[in-house]
C-alpha cells in the first residue's frame, strides 16, 4: 500500500526544505554561512531536501492514511485531558 494514496504527504515540500535548512544549520553550526561556505552550505540543504523526498516517496504502510486536522484534533484533546487533569 502507498503511504499516502490520494492524501496529502506527512510534510509539504516547504516543510521538507524548511527541515533540511534546520538540519544543516544544526549539523554546521552556523545559521548563515561564510561567503566562502555559502555554495556547500546551500549544496547540502539541496541534497538533503531531495534526499528527504526520495525516502518520503519510498515509504509503505499497512495502515490506513493519517488526516493532519483529525490527527491535530487527537493532540488537542490529549493536551486538554493532561492538562485539566493535572490542574485538578
Amino acid at each position: 500500500m502507498d503511504l499516502f494514496g490520494p492524501n496529502k504527504p506527512p510534510a509539504t515540500d516547504e516543510e521538507v526544505r524548511a527541515s533540511a535548512l534546520q538540519f544543516v544549520r544544526k549539523l554546521s553550526g552556523t545559521t548563515r554561512p561564510a561567503k566562502a561556505n555559502e555554495a556547500a552550505f546551500h549544496q547540502a540543504v539541496e541534497d538533503i531536501t531531495h534526499a528527504a523526498h526520495h525516502l518520503l516517496a519510498a515509504l509503505v504502510s499497512h495502515g490506513p492514511p493519517r488526516d493532519r486536522e483529525t490527527e491535530a484534533a487527537k493532540a488537542k484533546a490529549r493536551s486538554a485531558k493532561r492538562f485539566n487533569n493535572a490542574a485538578a
